[in-house]
């Protein structure tokens, strides 16, 4: 049974600025830690994590939204896709990222729910504040 997962955090950057960080290679990888591919254009190829996630961009509106298609190595492989999107909005001088990501297989969901806390939202608040 597939599962969805939900969470939103405020980062101290403007939303616009943190919607082009996740879309660029070069921060992405520098936030993560693992080689990045990926691209705002709809159908390209996305990968992080030296290849462990993988997936494609379905919709980009720039500063606003990314949609992508996106799996996890650990996936069996007849597995669907997921289906993640992030939305940025402005928070003061911050911005808040939704995140909904919907058909995450059950045996995963602990993996993927905290994937995105220590992977990303630890390691990106961090990137930020050695920016100042």
């Amino acid at each position: 049974m597939a599962k969805v997962v939900r969470q939103a955090v405020v980062l101290p950057a403007p939303a616009k600025a943190l919607y082009a960080m996740y879309l660029n290679a070069r921060t992405h990888q520098a936030i993560t830690g693992g080689k990045v591919v990926i691209s705002s254009r709809p159908g390209s190829k996305f990968s992080a994590f030296d290849g462990m996630l993988l997936g494609r961009t379905l919709q980009a509106i720039p500063g606003r939204l990314i949609v992508q298609a996106w799996r996890s190595g650990r996936w069996k492989k007849g597995a669907i896709d997921a289906t993640l999107v992030l939305r940025f909005t402005p928070k003061g001088r911050s911005g808040r990222i939704d995140l909904v990501h919907a058909n995450v297989p059950a045996h995963d969901y602990r993996g993927v729910n905290d994937g995105w806390k220590n992977y990303y939202w630890r390691p990106w608040r961090r990137y930020l504040a050695h920016r100042r």
